[in-house]
């Protein structure tokens, strides 16, 4: 990373660590703790000899102040939000209720919130058996490994799940403890988890970059440079996605097709014309069992975006232990024992 002398990175951060999305959820279950999941940005700045500037770049009802938010976290951005959630049920009475909304697509990692709610009521299967957990999805379906989770829930968490499609969240009161829907009305529940509407971050909209229905960023797939702004590249949850997830797999691969157009660009080189990347997507169903997705992607000249290569999808047929090793990978020893420890449980 930044070997070239002729290239030079600035990281524009408020934050001193990142913790991962992907995994986080196992941290409500109990399986992992934050610190498995966070990565300092100073080993990574002091290794690549890149310059680390630790400043940000800069809808519904009853979530307006950040005690409203606070009260109902989303927990969509692992961090605090994601113990704060883990510690409301842990102290969830043994009948409580847990619901969580759901909005309408796109949003980041599809399958996220249903693995979010497999592994909550994973967790009240074994510790609060009579609670229930109410998910409540403004999409008309699960959008993702849909067949696979519908065939968990009713398998194994029939007596603890109920699925509500087409149910968009209108208010929230946090003191009241209560969720409004157009179609629903009003539910009650001593938990409630809010994940709310997407679109690209407000430096993309103040900036103008934003250009597709007022929310998404358009962007060349070659480089994935702005098509409202010369020399800006966007990655990420922020672009139109055009049915291409928003996962944190393809974000990854997205940047490694964005950093070598802009060596190239700055290098004087042509910038590559057939980026091929991958998708990869890991869903645990309960503390030591998981589900995923693949897709191979290639730039489809004629309709210039990121197309799905014939036959290179697939689906997992039924859950698995064999998918763990994958997703926790071969961990080095010293910089990642608590994804070891992690391993140990789960065979315990």
């Amino acid at each position: 990373m930044c070997s070239s002398p002729a290239l030079q990175i600035t990281v524009v951060e408020p934050a001193s660590a990142f913790v991962m999305c992907p995994l986080s959820n196992r941290v409500l279950h109990g399986g992992l703790h934050l610190r498995d999941i966070t990565r300092s940005y100073a080993r990574l700045v002091s290794n690549n000899r890149l310059h680390w500037v630790r400043a940000r770049a800069d809808g519904i009802e009853g979530l307006g102040t950040a005690a409203q938010q606070a009260a109902v976290p989303h927990a969509w951005k692992a961090g605090p939000q994601t113990e704060q959630l883990r510690n409301m049920l842990r102290a969830l009475p043994d009948q409580g209720v847990v619901a969580i909304s759901i909005p309408k697509v796109p949003f980041r990692c599809p399958p996220g919130p249903y693995e979010r709610a497999s592994l909550i009521a994973d967790y009240l299967s074994t510790r609060k058996p009579r609670a229930k957990l109410l998910v409540f999805d403004a999409n008309p379906e699960i959008q993702a490994k849909k067949g696979l989770f519908e065939s968990v829930w009713a398998s194994r968490y029939s007596k603890l799940i109920e699925y509500v499609p087409n149910a968009e969240l209108k208010a929230v009161d946090s003191v009241a403890g209560t969720l409004e829907f157009d179609l629903q009305g009003k539910v009650s529940a001593q938990v409630m988890n809010v994940i709310p509407p997407q679109r690209a971050g407000q430096i993309a909209r103040a900036s103008g970059l934003a250009n597709v229905d007022q929310r998404w960023c358009g962007v060349d797939f070659l480089s994935y440079e702005s098509t409202a702004a010369k020399g800006v590249y966007v990655l990420g949850d922020s672009i139109s996605s055009a049915g291409r997830p928003k996962s944190g797999h393809m974000a990854n691969q997205q940047g490694k097709v964005c950093a070598g157009a802009i060596a190239a660009l700055t290098l004087g080189q042509a910038v590559p014309s057939d980026p091929i990347i991958a998708n990869t997507c890991y869903s645990f169903i309960s503390h030591n069992e998981v589900v995923h997705v693949a897709a191979v992607y290639r730039y489809n000249r004629e309709q210039r975006v990121m197309a799905v290569v014939p036959g290179s999808s697939g689906v997992s047929t039924q859950p698995g232990r064999s998918g763990l090793r994958h997703v926790l990978g071969d961990q080095h020893p010293q910089r990642h024992a608590g994804l070891k420890r992690a391993r140990l449980r789960l065979s315990e």
